[in-house]
């Protein structure tokens, strides 16, 4: 499907490119007024214009149309439904800190000898 689009797209373009390419000015209508050699060609002074402008015109609306649909299947649609089914992010762990040297044990004071009664 993609793929298809892709095609279209890139035909689409090239299309454009080449039709305004092929297009003349505004000011070479005026040359074809007074009868110079512009108003004789395969569409008469006035079809060539309208042709490839309409034709134009159409080949943008398919550039613009294919690369929306492009856009589209490239976002991510899955978005869940609630907040609670969303993953949390993933919690990144803390580095290693050496921690203090435990404090020394304190020696036991030897208990004194018991005095008989």
């Amino acid at each position: 499907m993609r793929e298809l689009i892709i095609v279209i797209d890139i035909l689409a373009a090239v299309g454009l490119v080449a039709l305004v390419l092929l297009q003349q000015g505004k000011g070479a209508d005026m040359g074809a007024a007074f009868g110079s050699g512009a108003s004789q060609t395969l569409f008469g002074s006035r079809g060539t214009a309208n042709f490839l402008t309409r034709t134009t015109a159409i080949l943008a609306v398919v550039f613009f149309g294919a690369n929306l649909v492009l856009a589209y299947l490239a976002t991510d649609h899955s978005v869940p439904a609630s907040v609670t089914q969303q993953t949390p992010a993933p919690m990144t762990p803390k580095p290693d800190v050496p921690s203090a040297p435990a404090a020394p044990a304190v020696p036991e004071v030897p208990k004194a000898p018991e005095v008989p009664k």
